[in-house]
């Protein structure tokens, strides 16, 4: 190891490898930290689905799409509350960064794509035009070609070591110390993740999440653990997001991500305590969470015996003898009418009723004309129609948002991933991506791959602009 380094990036997962690899490509000399025994971070974990705009991909199967409108789109679908410029350099990047993804040997086939699993292009949120590209082999695979692009560059990677604090010389950072040892630096990137798995920093930041109580479970990678705070407390670096996070809407049974835990019914209902339905039960998790929000925080996921039986085996939770087990202790409630139902909910038995007649009247037709969730079956590439909800015994399990995935408050940067401080000058030497920088991750998650593609965009763009 040498006593001076061009860049010294901080973390290891997407955004990190992204810094590294790009400002190893403009001749820099980098060294980069891990502070886990392996390199991923979250990425790793995800479905490694990129959401981006004006791609190859997208332009072999004929969808026309541009910077400029994925651009107003973010900025509509977050109400503007987030840095205009900020978020054109995003949506600008995005699709060269997915390009530059491909020349490395990522693999996202041209064809459409129903779901986070399959690689293509699917409608991964509510975006207007299909931006969700899915890589094959998952976020691990994504990682893998990173990694191998790193050791290619030659950038130096020290596992199993967290960095402590900044350098700061002369008004500017110009290091880290790392195991009580000084490395000097001409700049470093801060790449180190959210703060999910640090509970004291959520009760600060994203409060949101703690609102479940003992049903919240985390996903984010173990490193999630605030060291971007830490580091900007050090310099005076300027705070965003706060308040901002992805939490997935679960069953309070759900204890693993949706892919080990498993998927609902089709034939299904969500009802708010007025025992009506009030929303796509498909709907994104881009904006689900945000309408059970103003249902109270819980709702209830109403199902049949019929549906129960159909649950597919081989998942921890979604499971038929699982649920079986759940209603037997009582904790998913069960009955023999659906006003037996109610009555144990605590809901309206009439309106609840109401509501399962309107519903098998509708989308076991293949129409659902309130909340029009035949269409989001459709692009999912969903076969057939659900069935009525009508066989007994009756059930309902306790639905909130309480899958925490990432968290949105970090560093505030710039265009060019640079650090700002409390005044909004410049922090000469700082920069840093995923979800360490703050402020393209907004208050709504615009889709699956929104993660993923502000680390391995702004992360690039940040070891760009490093190496400089």
């Amino acid at each position: 190891m040498t006593d001076e380094w061009d860049v010294v990036v901080v973390g290891g997962g997407g955004a990190g490898l992204a810094a590294a690899i790009s400002a190893a490509e403009r001749g820099a000399s980098v060294l980069l930290f891990e502070s886990e025994t392996e390199l991923g971070g979250s990425t790793q974990l995800s479905a490694g689905m990129f959401t981006a705009a004006g791609t190859s991909v997208q332009a072999a199967l004929g969808i026309e799409d541009s910077a400029e409108r994925f651009f107003q789109h973010y900025m509509d679908l977050n109400s503007w509350q987030l840095k205009p410029g900020l978020i054109e350099a995003f949506c600008r990047q995005s699709g060269p960064t997915l390009e530059w993804l491909i020349g490395l040997g990522v693999e996202i086939p041209a064809k459409v794509s129903g779901n986070a699993h399959t690689p293509g292009l699917c409608q991964a949120g509510v975006e207007d035009v299909w931006r969700g590209h899915v890589p094959k082999d998952q976020g691990y695979g994504v990682v893998q070609v990173l990694a191998k692009a790193a050791r290619a560059r030659g950038v130096e990677v020290v596992l199993n070591t967290r960095v402590e604090r900044l350098i700061e010389t002369g008004g500017r950072v110009a290091g880290v110390v790392a195991d009580g040892i000084e490395v000097r630096a001409n700049a470093v990137v801060v790449a180190s993740g959210g703060f999910a798995q640090d509970p004291d920093l959520l009760a600060r930041y994203y409060p949101a999440a703690l609102r479940a109580g003992e049903d919240l479970f985390v996903v984010a990678a173990d490193g999630s653990r605030g060291d971007h705070l830490r580091f900007g407390e050090q310099v005076g670096a300027g705070v965003t997001g706060q308040g901002w996070g992805l939490l997935l809407p679960t069953a309070y049974f759900q204890r693993l991500h949706h892919w080990q835990s498993g998927f609902p019914p089709k034939s299904r209902i969500y009802v708010n305590a007025q025992g009506r339905r009030f929303m796509d039960e498909d709907a994104s998790y881009a904006v689900s969470s945000g309408i059970i929000e103003r249902q109270g925080g819980t709702a209830w996921a109403i199902f049949d015996e019929r549906a129960r039986r159909s649950l597919p085996p081989g998942y921890a939770h979604w499971d038929a003898e699982h649920v079986l087990a759940e209603a037997e202790a009582g904790r998913t409630l069960r009955a023999g009418s659906l006003e037996e139902l109610a009555g144990k909910a605590g809901l309206p038995a009439d309106a609840l009723v109401a509501t399962v007649r309107r519903w098998n009247e509708q989308l076991p037709s293949g129409h659902d004309p309130e909340f029009l969730r035949h269409r989001t079956l459709a692009n999912k590439g969903a076969t057939g129609h659900p069935d009525p909800i009508g066989e007994p015994p009756f059930y309902a399990a306790r639905l909130l948002p309480a899958e925490l995935v990432c968290t949105h408050a970090g560093l505030e940067i710039d265009a060019r991933a640079a650090v700002r401080d409390e005044r909004g000058e410049v922090i000469a030497g700082l920069f840093a991506a995923g979800e360490a920088g703050a402020g393209v991750l907004g208050q709504r998650y615009v889709g699956g791959g929104n993660a993923v593609a502000n680390a391995l965009t702004m992360g690039r763009l940040a070891g760009l602009h490093a190496a400089a």
